[in-house]
């Protein structure tokens, strides 16, 4: 194995961003295509950078926020957070104490990591259920965490997430929704409503997922919730910031769905063009995706790579020889290793099909070529 710890995959990331700014400094930005999906923005008016001041600021970007966020969110309040995994952890410290549970409802597991880790820093118990599985809800359950979109963008049907959250207000359990990036996917894609209008307490975004706008969470609900959680927040410095928080309004004031529903159609003619060549390739809301185990199986060499290795392999390859950034090649401990390659992204607008396809077949030849040899491996992740 050669991705063995998070500290590994902090190094791996490390790597990657070293070769982000090799490849910008040589032959400058519009050579990286970033297909993530998170690439984000920072869209901030002229008038904006005068206010980027610590109490001013605030004062004045909240009220944008508030407009455009209730907006995107609904809810009676909005809280503005460094990160969706800051929101995460400022709720559950907020609303839980030692020794109560957390249970988590998702499409498929697992859960993103900082959902769980946030419990153990409060000494609660956590457990997990997916669609199939018998939701419980127990005594002494302090919260219910329901996930609209996985990080793989497997989607919470409307009825199941009705379902959920039914049963947590029966035994009066309070609701956070995690959509992360569900926000917008279930929305625009699936044309459910907000959570807030499905009946969730709270609700979190990321700012940067499938949106111009900057890495960020922002969270919405009932007033009394988003006052304990603000709490926190400010008690630990999860808050976000002055440019933080005008890049977020600006973002959603320009919001606009007809990209991701371009990219919604655009992705079959992807699929179409590439399913021959890799079996396991399947289809996102935005995009295409190939599992580490689906890679593993089209890479059918004697190696000692787990599917997770080549997964993030790949991804450094593509980033190094094809200049196509994807997620399992800068993402945060935990993160998913699924290739994804999203066409909601702004810079896939910059590559044909064909472009995307020849790319995916040159790091995969590369891939194929040194599976048998560790040491080049480890050198690609960790030069």
């Amino acid at each position: 194995m050669l991705v063995n710890s998070s500290l590994d995959e902090v190094k791996r990331r490390e790597t990657a961003l070293h070769y982000i700014v090799d490849l910008v400094k040589e032959k400058g930005r519009e050579n990286l295509f970033d297909l993530t999906g998170l690439a984000g923005g920072f869209p901030l008016n002229r008038d904006d950078i005068a206010l980027l001041e610590t109490y001013a600021g605030p004062a004045l970007f909240q009220e944008d926020l508030d407009i455009w966020g209730k907006k995107h969110l609904g809810g009676e309040k909005l809280l503005a957070l460094n990160r969706t995994s800051s929101g995460i952890l400022a709720s559950i410290l907020a609303l839980v104490t030692p020794g109560q549970k957390v249970v988590h409802y998702l499409p498929e597991k697992p859960s993103h990591p900082s959902i769980p880790l946030s419990c153990q820093l409060v000494g609660a118990s956590y457990r997990e259920f997916a669609v199939g599985e018998d939701l419980e809800i127990g005594d002494g359950t302090s919260l219910l965490v329901i996930t609209g979109s996985t990080m793989d963008h497997q989607v919470l049907s409307q009825e199941e997430f009705e379902m959920a959250i039914h049963a947590a207000h029966h035994r009066e359990v309070p609701v956070l929704v995690d959509d992360a990036s569900g926000a917008r996917l279930r929305t625009v894609i699936y044309g459910q409503p907000r959570a807030t209008d499905l009946g969730a307490d709270l609700v979190i975004t990321s700012t940067d997922k499938l949106m111009e706008g900057p890495r960020g969470g922002l969270m919405a609900g009932k007033t009394s919730l988003i006052d304990l959680i603000k709490i926190k927040a400010h008690q630990f410095g999860l808050e976000a910031q002055p440019p933080l928080m005008a890049a977020m309004a600006r973002a959603l004031e320009k919001f606009n769905p007809q990209r991701i529903k371009r990219a919604m159609e655009r992705k079959d003619h992807l699929h179409s063009a590439l399913a021959p060549y890799y079996p396991g390739l399947e289809k996102t809301p935005t995009g295409v995706m190939l599992t580490p185990n689906a890679l593993r199986e089209d890479i059918n060499v004697e190696t000692a790579l787990t599917p997770r290795d080549m997964a993030m392999l790949l991804a450094m390859l593509l980033l190094k020889e094809e200049n196509i950034l994807t997620i399992p090649a800068v993402g945060m401990p935990g993160a998913s290793a699924t290739i994804r390659l999203d066409l909601a992204s702004a810079d896939a607008n910059r590559l044909s099909d064909e472009a995307i396809g020849q790319s995916l077949h040159n790091a995969r030849q590369i891939l194929l070529t040194m599976a048998d040899d560790m040491d080049a491996c480890r050198r690609l992740l960790y030069p």
